[in-house]
């Protein structure tokens, strides 16, 4: 019999080169744990752009004194157990009913954590005989959703990354094949690591031709796009197309946990169906009192959304100015495309390294993607200006990335070839 430990002696495995040469610094940095523009790493003070803050809240003061008075009425343990037994209180229930009335929806559920959210919604709905159709370029919660239906009896099948005309393609077929089960769409709002949106407008069109459900997870949209902050379907118009709306705290809320809208019969069905949070603890109450009244900031403080937009736009422009090629997305986030010369996907890996290296050592402090996320051939940085980051630290972070291209003598602009990759990354190459 062999030892189901062997593994963990290798290299194989998500980061398996990093774990297995014990790096900590690409893979696993030790921060100091108050977020902001500027964060200590190893002792020493760096421009954060890989902060998912986007308009600027994690140290709020009126949040942080809503804390307080929870913590000091209720402190970190409260309410005690499950939702289902001795953690339902008048506050969750409260909190509950402004995000239904926030997301323009009958109703809202509250779960403890982001991920664990979409798990048991997805995993909730679709069983035997119905089909899930997902997005290729959906967030890992949504690809492990898709898998655990699978495991439960559904179907899975993927469209092309925002790719509407593919999705119509796709339910035609399973219309076909699995006539009798029902089925549900899974797609991001915002796509967090490229920025770009998904095209709702299209997407809900195809869902109405087919009779599916349509349920998107708006991690990076909530507090950002739309009235209020509402998100990217708001932004479109087409919030009231959305069956199943999740928002993440994770991000612009910038605290944990997150919530679900929808109809009240889908509502109490995930409510009591959802595992993930039916077996789970009662959300606490300093999160609870804390998001009441974040939320009273995310829709009251449209000129902090104003001010990430503009953010965005400088570091946007300055990057481009350089020469650097900038994601096409349309939300704030600022992705940079940097070429690594040969393509290959172990070369992409160890220049994307340098070039973080190089960033740093600017006090710089950035996140770098490479293949398979994106095409060989390319780095990608994904920042996130927010509404707190100032001119200065934007101008720092422009001539910080100018010196790296001149002194590693970075091909810029990039080449058609390379062009034509970030297009196929965005836009769905049909031929790919």
């Amino acid at each position: 019999m062999a030892d189901i430990f062997d593994k963990c002696k290798g290299d194989g495995g998500y980061f398996g080169a990093f774990r297995h040469m014990g790096e900590n610094e690409l893979t696993r940095p030790v921060m100091d744990p108050v977020s902001g523009t500027k964060m200590l790493h190893n002792g020493e003070e760096y421009i954060m752009w890989s902060v998912n803050n986007y308009i600027g809240l994690a140290n709020n003061e009126e949040v942080r004194a809503a804390a307080m008075e929870a913590v000091k009425e209720f402190s970190t343990s409260n309410p005690m157990g499950s939702r289902m037994m001795s953690g339902n209180t008048p506050y969750h229930l409260a909190l509950e009913k402004r995000f239904a009335e926030y997301a323009q929806k009958e109703a809202a559920f509250l779960f403890n954590y982001g991920y664990m959210a979409v798990l048991g919604i997805v995993s909730s709905l679709a069983g035997m005989g119905d089909t899930v159709v997902v997005d290729k370029l959906a967030h890992a919660c949504i690809l492990d959703a898709a898998g655990m239906a699978k495991a439960a009896g559904a179907n899975v099948r993927y469209f092309k990354h925002n790719d509407a005309q593919d999705l119509d393609k796709v339910l035609e077929s399973v219309n076909k094949t699995h006539p009798d089960g029902g089925v549900l769409i899974l797609t991001e709002g915002v796509y967090g690591m490229t920025g770009d949106l998904a095209d709702l407008p299209s997407i809900c069109e195809v869902k109405d031709k087919w009779g599916a459900r349509l349920f998107i997870d708006d991690a990076h949209g909530i507090g950002v796009m739309g009235e209020k902050g509402r998100g990217a379907a708001d932004f479109f118009g087409v919030q009231d197309k959305i069956d199943i709306y999740f928002g993440t705290f994770a991000k612009s809320f910038a605290s944990i946990g997150g919530f679900c809208a929808c109809d009240k019969d889908v509502r109490d069905w995930i409510m009591f169906n959802a595992r993930t949070q039916v077996f789970a603890k009662s959300l606490p109450m300093v999160y609870v009192k804390a998001l009441d009244k974040t939320l009273d900031l995310v829709i009251e403080r449209q000129d902090l959304r104003d001010k990430m937009w503009e953010n965005s736009k400088k570091l946007q422009d300055g990057l481009r100015n350089e020469g650097f090629a900038i994601g096409p997305g349309d939300s704030p986030i600022v992705s940079v495309f940097c070429p690594v010369g040969t393509g290959k996907a172990d070369d992409a890996g160890g220049v994307g390294a340098r070039m973080v290296q190089y960033l740093r050592a600017k006090k710089i402090f950035v996140t770098a993607v490479v293949y398979p996320v994106i095409p060989p051939g390319l780095c990608m940085f994904r920042m996130i200006p927010t509404a707190a980051h100032n001119d200065a630290e934007i101008q720092t972070t422009i001539e910080a990335f100018r010196a790296m291209a001149s002194e590693m003598d970075l091909t810029l602009p990039c080449t058609p070839e390379d062009q034509a990759k970030i297009d196929k990354l965005y836009r769905c190459n049909p031929e790919a």
